[in-house]
């Protein structure tokens, strides 16, 4: 069971059901997903550095280059983001799918003790190419940033499930929504990536509530966090697993510090030991990942069915600090 921070916060909740299927079909990737429990624990993509560009209007399966964007641009752009470590994402307000233009673009980056997010206003696309990707420059965001992914030309359950939670958030103050493009994990729509920490959530409930109120009091929502940004899935994996067993729900508990391979027991599963930083010394976790029994489309789209990775929580001990 989900340990509960004190006071008993509703953010702990399993008991919320994802959003209503309203017109997704029993063939959908997202409605597979929740009838077989799909888990996406450790999921989060790999990349802890986003450039996110405001761009209304229509977006194609390849979201850059099959939007509005400057088409000459859109290219060398991706060559320099694929160069630096960036990931791309396109946004856009809410309800803004038609609108005629929209010039703000940020920088943000979740890597641990680096966490931030800058706002400018470009004159063209091709300030992009050159414009620093540090945070040298732009106003500093004032809140969190919420991004929903809606990107219906990659998977039609990401706008069907993403498109009513974006409208829907309870954000208040400084907190901003965004729609986005593509974040991945398809069939955990609705999914949402909170930035600057870069926490993923998937199969996210009702109309959010619950996530940002937990990020309202700094922690984190752990029954839909499918991982941060940038760190390796077994990191995710052990850090949910201590999460989970030690109650430690603060955005910052538990950084990892090491992560090391351990011989593989066969049949495809994978093991790992994963060293944490706990508040009375090193959490020690040790995971196994094993391929599910069965193929399964992963996507809507998918042309084949693929095997997903299950993690499991083998160990948990704590361990003096060295130098302490």
């Amino acid at each position: 069971m989900t340990a509960r921070p004190p006071g008993g916060e509703d953010f702990c909740r399993t008991d919320v059901p994802a959003r209503p299927l309203g017109r997704l079909d029993a063939d959908r990737c997202s409605v597979r997903a929740l009838a077989r429990a799909d888990s996406g624990i450790a999921t989060a993509a790999p990349l802890d550095r986003w450039l996110l560009i405001e761009q209304p209007g229509p977006w194609g399966r390849q979201a850059l280059p099959q939007s509005r964007f400057d088409a000459r641009v859109a290219p060398l752009l991706a060559d320099r983001a694929a160069r630096e470590g960036v990931r791309v994402l396109l946004v856009r307000r809410p309800g803004d799918r038609l609108a005629d233009s929209g010039r703000r673009w940020a920088y943000a980056d979740s890597r641990p003790g680096r966490e931030g997010l800058w706002w400018s206003v470009r004159e063209s696309d091709a300030d992009l190419l050159t414009a620093p990707w540090d945070g040298s420059v732009g106003t500093p965001a004032a809140g969190r940033t919420y991004l929903v992914c809606t990107h219906g030309g990659h998977d039609a359950c990401c706008a069907l499930r993403g498109r009513p939670l974006a409208r829907a958030l309870p954000t208040t103050g400084a907190d901003e929504v965004w729609e986005c493009s593509h974040l991945g994990g398809d069939r955990f729509a609705a999914n949402l990536l909170v930035l600057p920490h870069g926490f993923y959530y998937g199969q996210v409930p009702g109309d959010g509530a619950l996530v940002v109120a937990a990020h309202d009091r700094a922690r984190v929502a752990l029954p839909w966090l499918r991982g941060r940004a940038g760190l390796a899935a077994p990191a995710q994996a052990a850090q949910h697993y201590a999460r989970e067993e030690l109650g430690l729900l603060g955005v910052d508990d538990l950084l990892p510090l090491t992560v090391t391979a351990l011989d593989s027991p066969g049949d495809g599963a994978e093991r790992w030991e994963v060293a944490l930083a706990g508040p009375e010394g090193d959490v020690v976790v040790v995971v196994e990942s094993r391929p599910s029994p069965e193929t399964v489309h992963l996507t809507c789209q998918a042309a084949r069915p693929g095997r997903v990775r299950t993690w499991h929580h083998l160990s948990l001990t704590t361990r003096p600090r060295a130098g302490a």
